[in-house]
């Protein structure tokens, strides 16, 4: 079960909402209009079981969510989920990996102070013996460009 976030950890104005994620009970969180750039030259990666519950993470995942270690392991991948996200391409996302295809998108992603930064998410189910156990997930730093066409789109999508 996800936690809501605590306002302890929040840096800077806040605003509250309260996330119904799939699966899971609503969760409260706390997000602020502060961007933490993407690194050049880094990749964040992760994998998750078939539910999404997180088992590996890189440094550079650790370091932009702001979370430990430790918090992120054995937590549903569904703790970065921003609000301004729009809900359809998580059930994109999901329709397109359960499937055993690879999915890429520009994702805003919620770090553990309350603040955000957007990735180029490329996820790639781990298959054995012909069944999907799990996902790899890749990400990049994405083009301004590409994070400004997102801007414009994804508050018209929900």
């Amino acid at each position: 079960m996800l936690q809501d976030m605590q306002l302890e950890n929040i840096v800077g104005e806040y605003k509250e909402a309260i996330l119904n994620l799939y699966g899971s009970t609503p969760r409260k969180i706390y997000y602020t209009e502060i961007e933490t750039p993407y690194p050049d030259g880094k990749l964040i990666v992760s994998t998750t079981d078939k539910a999404g519950i997180i088992t590996h993470v890189n440094q550079s995942f650790v370091e932009m969510s702001g979370y430990r270690e430790e918090e992120l392991i054995n937590a549903p991948h569904s703790i970065l989920r921003h609000p301004d996200m729009p809900s359809v391409a998580f059930k994109d996302l999901w329709d397109t990996v359960n499937k055993g295809e690879k999915w890429q998108g520009i994702v805003k992603n919620l770090r553990k102070d309350g603040g955000y930064y957007w990735v180029k998410a490329t996820v790639i189910p781990n298959i054995r013996n012909g069944q999907v156990v799990g996902y790899t997930s890749v990400r990049r730093k994405p083009s301004r460009t590409k994070v400004n066409e997102c801007i414009q789109l994804y508050p018209t999508l929900f």
